[in-house]
């Protein structure tokens, strides 16, 4: 069953080449959005916190601040309406899920960023 399955991803689902990121960088995610007839594009900047799955079933999770509220969204991978992905910053984290970043405010919700 695994391998139709896989044989379908790899005949049907079109891979998209994006940079490499992990948890703990900032990026700036451009996707489509369609209103009716109209179609535009609008972004998310914010923090990833998760990286799940592999494959072409892998989903990122990205945490940004409007104003006081914080708010996650939910992106797979091989999403259509993804038009590109940018690393803002490279940051250092010792865990690939950070989701003790959430309970964290102020000084102490910052991310050392990588020199590279």
């Amino acid at each position: 069953m695994e391998s139709l399955v896989k044989f379908v991803q790899d005949k049907f689902v079109t891979k998209k080449e994006i940079p490499s990121f992990k948890s703990g960088d900032t990026i700036t995610v451009y996707y489509e959005i369609r209103e009716g007839d109209k179609v535009r594009t609008q972004f998310f900047k914010g923090l990833v916190i998760q990286i799940k799955g592999s494959g072409l079933t892998k989903t990122f999770t990205i945490r940004k601040m409007s104003g006081t509220i914080g708010i996650e969204r939910i992106f797979p991978i091989n999403l259509p309406a993804i038009q590109k992905i940018e690393v803002n910053k490279k940051g250092k984290v010792r865990r690939s899920r950070i989701y003790y970043f959430k309970q964290l405010r102020g000084k102490k919700a910052r991310i050392k960023e990588l020199k590279s």
